[in-house]
């Protein structure tokens, strides 16, 4: 009973050590810190809270998307739930949502190392040390100078504070109670903490993807440590097999295989590609370290939590010092995974500690200095923590507020292509339909990226408007060197001026250009086989000469009037009559789950057109045609595999318990 009580006790001085630390985060609505990308998760999360309980299409960004493609659901849906239950901003729930999750992640470094370990001080010095420094401060030269300005302020924290991450530093956190559970569950008789922890990893996996990708980098690791630990007893890979299929239940209402095809095809929006030599390289190190570990840990159950600990801090310092120094990379960008760097970094150092403790009096006090030279470099943030949170702000004085007003009020409907953090903060207060989005993830449509550095490279005006005119863009802003627009996308705002009319300029820098379009919707009627005998894009890759045929085709198209309307998220009526050889163009991103039906119900073929957006065809004459999105099937199998997950969990419960009722 008392060890039972100590766990809880470090549990609770720990997260409170944390929250104290973070305390301004908690009070925070918005921060000074504009340029900030948690402005696109704030913004995800008031969409959310605004159309509940689970929008499937999201009409406003990229031309149209799925909500799904968008992000992992946990974060979007904890911002908006807190900001609906309590009546507060999604910019204060969010801050709420990601700092609980950071002080939960200590207290979960903390437990895994104690489990892994046995030794409760070493779980103490683990996560105090996850909480307070980063190591990757020592080898990488560019964050030393960005963070030795504020006394060495962690890395972790930073990421969260600085640049935004919540939804990684989240998946991040709740990790080591994945492994705490796998390091427990994975061995014979120990049902309950695997399937806690495979809870624990789907969390992970739904707040973030470079959180799933240290998942799958750790957990081979762990089992292979486990599988040494339980003297190679095979049944060690069936359950953690369970363990995967059961994470993946959890998430399989969104994480469909369309999902992870658009997410990597849009890794190469925000991150470099890999290169193969490091693909090899990466297997090469893990033979090496099997074959070693192998040799060194059979038979010796005690070596196994070494094993894992200098396993992962191997691949780790290969993904981001190996990239630092060398050039390695495999998938995405390898020095997002710094935070995680440091956490291994600090379990192997915990791994010595416990090593030289046991080595007599000399090596304990070694210890002890090396703790001591450790906590020195941190001592002034943490005592001055309070000072490097970013300052809060008014949002109404904003550009990107102001700006966001205007057009809701003056151009409603309308889409627009915005840029900078204007881009970043474009939904954060209104449903605004954009050309692109809070970041690529999520892009459906390739052409809405294309046209979007068409403006962003100055390209000639002529081009700009074909350009906007063949996504259905209305107006788009620029900002020059006087604007308070955080990072000024184009180098010169005043290229187009006297060749597209301006229709906003507030004399401090900011300027919106109107486009001229025979309508301000995005529904066309347009001589099909004219359409169709273009050229389709390849991942947004178009002449220009098509681009230019194809926005004659939108707007000097048949001369008939036309309709159009949205209904909901989900729902868009066009009116109109068609001519022979006539079809409907709707510049919304394709997608097969979009059905179209007459007045009178019949269903009428929908097809993708050049620029990736959806043609509809229907009979000559007067028509009504509604357009729905309709749940893909891949996702009805995928909701059936969650609830046959949750029915297997309820069913694994009422089991235990009966049997704990025999005992």
């Amino acid at each position: 009973m008392r060890n039972g009580r100590t766990w809880v006790v470090d549990s609770v001085l720990l997260f409170a050590f944390t929250v104290f630390l973070l305390w301004p985060w908690f009070r925070l609505e918005y921060s000074a810190n504009w340029g900030s990308i948690e402005s696109t998760f704030i913004a995800d999360g008031r969409f959310l809270r605004d159309n509940l309980p689970h929008p499937q299409w999201q009409p406003n960004w990229y031309c149209g998307t799925r909500f799904d493609y968008i992000y992992p659901p946990a974060l979007r849906y904890g911002t908006a739930l807190i900001s609906k239950a309590f009546d507060v901003s999604t910019a204060r729930s969010y801050h709420w949502y990601t700092g609980f999750f950071f002080a939960v992640g200590i207290v979960a470094t903390y437990v895994f190392v104690r489990v892994g370990s046995g030794y409760r001080l070493l779980g103490y010095i683990a996560g105090l040390g996850v909480l307070t420094m980063s190591p990757s401060l020592l080898f990488l030269k560019h964050f030393r100078a960005e963070y030795g300005s504020s006394r060495n302020f962690p890395v972790r924290l930073g990421v969260l504070v600085r640049y935004g991450e919540g939804p990684h530093m989240t998946a991040f956190a709740l990790l080591p109670l994945a492994f705490a559970g796998a390091w427990i569950g994975l061995r014979k008789g120990r049902p309950v903490p695997l399937l806690l922890g495979a809870v624990a990893a789907a969390a992970a996996v739904s707040n973030n993807f470079y959180g799933a990708t240290a998942l799958a980098l750790t957990f081979p690791i762990l089992t292979w440590a486990v599988y040494l630990h339980e003297k190679q007893d095979w049944r060690v890979f069936v359950r953690a097999a369970v363990f995967a299929v059961l994470s993946y239940g959890f998430t399989a209402f969104w994480l469909v295989p369309s999902y992870v095809r658009v997410t990597l095809r849009n890794m190469k929006l925000v991150s470099q590609p890999g290169n193969a030599w490091s693909a090899y390289l990466l297997a090469g190190v893990l033979v090496v370290f099997a074959v070693l570990s192998w040799r060194l840990a059979r038979g010796r159950p005690e070596r196994a939590w070494p094993v894992f600990a200098m396993g992962t801090f191997a691949v780790f310092t290969l993904t981001v010092l190996g990239h630092y120094y060398f050039g390695f990379r495999v998938l995405g960008e390898p020095e997002r995974l710094v935070p995680e760097f440091d956490c291994f970094f600090i379990i192997v150092g915990t791994v010595a500690l416990g090593a030289l403790w046991q080595r007599g009096v000399a090596a304990k006090w070694l210890a002890i200095g090396l703790v001591v030279l450790a906590i020195y470099p941190v001592k002034g943030w943490v005592r001055r923590s309070w000072q490097y949170f970013p300052a809060p702000a008014d949002y109404h004085q904003r550009i990107e507020y102001q700006l966001t007003k205007y057009i809701h009020d003056n151009l409603p409907g309308q889409r627009v292509l915005s840029m900078g953090s204007l881009r970043f903060w474009y939904n954060a207060w209104y449903d605004l339909p954009e050309t692109g989005g809070g970041s690529e993830q999520g892009t459906l449509n390739m052409i809405s990226v294309s046209a979007y550095f068409a403006v962003a490279y100055m390209v000639p005006a002529a081009d700009v408007i074909a350009w906007m005119q063949a996504v259905g863009t209305d107006a788009f802003v620029l900002h020059d060197q006087r604007s308070e627009e955080v990072y000024k996308d184009v180098t010169n705002a005043h290229v187009y001026d006297g060749r597209i009319p301006v229709i906003y300029d507030d004399g401090k820098g900011n300027r919106i250009f109107e486009i001229p379009r025979k309508q301000r919707h995005i529904a066309r009627v347009v001589n099909r086989s004219e359409v169709m005998a273009l050229a389709p894009h390849q991942d947004g890759a178009v002449p220009m000469e098509t681009v230019h045929a194809y926005a004659k085709a939108m707007e000097q198209g048949p001369d008939a009037p036309i309709e159009f309307t949205r209904e909901g998220l989900e729902g868009m009526r066009v009116k109109t009559t068609l001519g022979a050889g006539q079809a409907v163009t709707v510049l919304e991103s394709f997608d097969p789950a979009w059905r179209a039906y007459s007045a009178s119900g019949q269903r009428l073929p929908i097809s993708y057109d050049p620029m990736g957006f959806m043609l509809v065809d229907a009979p000559a004459g007067p028509q009504e045609i509604t357009l729905r999105f309709e749940t893909p099937p891949e996702n009805r199998v995928g909701q059936a595999l969650t609830v046959a997950t949750l029915l297997f969990y309820a069913g694994a419960a009422v089991e235990l318990r009966r049997r704990r009722r025999l005992s």
